[in-house]
């Protein structure tokens, strides 16, 4: 569904805007929220994307190396296992 919603803010000085409480709440918006800004096309209009919280693109991610393990595989083992040849590598490459 897509909302309508017009509402007009004023640039400071500082090129700072208030986004409008009707559209901070709709939108989840809180203190330390995160917008990417992005120019479009139109050299009057400006995109901007509000940012998921790191924390929950982290919570996203958890676990999602699992699939690349093999059944039964320990993965801290398999994680030391793997530095392990890369410093080995490493250390050969630099000889």
């Amino acid at each position: 569904m897509e909302y309508t919603v017009r509402m007009i803010t004023t640039v400071t000085g500082k090129n700072q805007i208030t986004i409008p409480a009707a559209i901070a709440n709709h939108i989840g918006l809180k203190n330390g929220s995160r917008i990417d800004w992005q120019l479009s096309s139109k050299p009057d209009e400006i995109r901007c994307i509000v940012l998921p919280e790191p924390a929950v693109i982290a919570a996203s991610l958890r676990g999602a190396g699992k699939r690349f393990l093999k059944p039964g595989q320990d993965p801290s083992a398999a994680l030391l296992a793997e530095r392990s040849a890369d410093e080995s590598a490493r250390s050969t490459h630099l000889k």
